[in-house]
């Protein structure tokens, strides 16, 4: 269903109102004994994120980004939403919090989530075998990539190549069509014993579902997080992305200044690692419910599941250059990060056109997601600052 901007904000208001009126720590703990006791248990926490604020709306203005929405939520609701600057260059259309990005690779934690309700569903086990349920399927170029399971599929650790065939995509050839190379991709190592990055092996997560449920992927993300959530904007691939006269529009920067660009329609196809489409309400609603806000969407063991470190990624990243980054991994379609101490959950994205970030420390109960429709790599700062912030009562941030 669409609702226009007038009527959408005129829903929300209210609800937003209440959200920004949450304690300033977010924890809803009115029982002074636990609250002491709470506080000895766990870093203090620096909750006022205005210097984060300035600095990112000085840095976006700095690089004239065409347009961006931020969001900083806890558990019980919003804290702080904000959008500037335009849905496309030339069209005098502001970004609003129901404006439609593509999320490009933050796709991958709904697939973490899919894959694990299907487990939990009890269609599918983390072990199942990839060559069991495709069984004409030959994946990697080595007998030992037979062994690779759905875990490590979601996990980033099926031991082939990183970025088997990216540059395809890159190039514009669709999924189906690199499918028929996959006995091609170069085995690493054995599967569960290494990182390595995909996108287009990661997306046969959907095909997993897909042959297990008899549903279409889009579909099963409808039904099982989005229609339950609330995300009353979000969508899956090209087609509802172009029909939505909510979504902005991918900009690249030139030496005369930002662009609209043309969308490279192949990482749709790759649609549980680039393909979901989605507004900043709908990623606040996401975000909430990873810090466990509905747990009848998903439940404490799914959510543990998920953010729980399944194979280290020790290199290759942005964010291994993050001063405070103490060790990374890989979980089920989430990076889990050990940043000055706290554990934080992550992932970005970026595809032509768009980047994008978001992060969570659960034991803070806060969060963060920011996306842009100009693909300016100021994205990689976000996090560290972000969690620098977070971390300034405690000196931790020094």
């Amino acid at each position: 269903m669409r609702i226009s901007n007038s009527i959408f904000h005129q829903l929300l208001r209210p609800w937003l109102l209440l959200a920004l009126c949450l304690p300033a720590t977010g924890l809803g703990n009115s029982d002074p004994g636990l609250a002491n006791q709470a506080a000895e248990a766990v870093p203090r926490y620096n909750y006022d994120f205005s210097r984060f604020m300035d600095w990112l709306a000085e840095a976006s203005a700095e690089r004239e980004i065409p347009g961006a929405a931020l969001a900083i939520v806890s558990r019980e609701g919003v804290r702080h939403m904000h959008t500037w600057g335009v849905k496309r260059i030339g069209v005098d259309e502001s970004v609003a919090v129901d404006s439609v990005f593509r999320i490009a690779s933050m796709s991958k934690t709904f697939a973490g989530a899919a894959g694990t309700l299907l487990v939990h569903e009890e269609l599918d086990t983390w072990d199942t075998l990839l060559t069991d349920l495709f069984p004409d399927m030959k994946l990697g170029s080595s007998p030992m990539s037979r062994g690779i399971t759905l875990k490590h599929v979601l996990s980033q650790s099926t031991g082939l190549m990183p970025h088997s065939y990216s540059n395809m995509l890159d190039h514009g050839v669709e999924y189906e069509r690199i499918k028929q190379q996959f006995d091609e991709i170069p085995t690493v190592c054995q599967p569960g014993e290494c990182y390595g990055y995909q996108n287009v092996v990661f997306s046969l997560v959907g095909d997993a579902i897909e042959q297990s449920t008899g549903d279409s992927y889009a579909h099963y993300l409808q039904e099982k997080l989005f229609k339950p959530l609330g995300m009353m904007t979000a969508s899956v691939g090209l087609e509802a992305y172009e029909a939505d006269r909510e979504a902005t529009s991918p900009h690249r920067k030139f030496r005369s200044g930002w662009r609209p660009t043309s969308t490279n329609a192949a990482y749709y196809t790759v649609a549980p690692a680039s393909g979901i489409n989605a507004s900043l309400y709908d990623m606040t609603l996401w975000l909430r419910a990873n810090l466990g806000a509905f747990p009848e969407v998903l439940p404490e063991d799914t959510l543990a599941e998920m953010h729980s470190p399944v194979i280290e990624s020790p290199y290759g990243n942005y964010f291994n250059r993050w001063s405070g980054l103490e060790k990374a991994y890989y979980g089920i379609g989430w990076r889990v990060l050990d940043y000055k101490g706290v554990r934080g959950i992550h992932h970005g994205g970026g595809v032509r056109g768009y980047r994008s970030e978001m992060v969570f420390v659960p034991d803070a109960n806060i969060g963060m997601v920011l996306m842009f429709n100009g693909d300016s790599n100021l994205a990689n700062d976000v996090v560290p600052h972000f969690l620098d912030d977070l971390l300034a009562v405690s000196g931790s941030a020094e």
